[in-house]
């Protein structure tokens, strides 16, 4: 089959010669190191043309009720903090409590204390 197939190919017969005899070994090679006597050539071949003609599973989905369209996928993974990121973190936080705190205004006083109730005469009047 090999010298006929070169021969077809145009090629020159001692080249098509020399040429045959190695891809003959190789092929040769290959279908031996297929076949074994638990397994003949007839079985191999078998096998490789259930391979081929089998169904194979459907790779497209065909709908459903959930979708994954709509799902954000960011590039860089989320990391688990450290203690220190942690405690950064925290005293970030309580920093700006305090200064919520500083600039919030405070209760003017009043003839009876902080609880409100009775104003100062300048108050009254404004």
């Amino acid at each position: 089959m090999v010298l006929t197939v070169e021969r077809r190919l145009g090629i020159d017969l001692f080249w098509s010669i020399a040429w045959g005899i190695v891809a003959t070994i190789l092929l040769t090679r290959l279908i031996t190191s297929k076949i074994s006597h638990e397994r003949p050539l007839t079985a191999a071949a078998a096998m490789w043309l259930r391979e081929l003609t089998a169904p194979r599973e459907a790779t497209t989905g065909e709908g459903g009720a959930v979708s994954a369209t709509r799902v954000r996928v960011n590039a860089d993974r989320p990391r688990k903090q450290t203690r220190a990121q942690r405690n950064r973190a925290r005293a970030q936080a309580t920093s700006r409590q305090r200064g919520k705190q500083r600039n919030r205004p405070r209760r003017q006083e009043t003839k009876r204390g902080r609880s409100g109730g009775v104003r100062t005469p300048t108050q009254a009047r404004a």
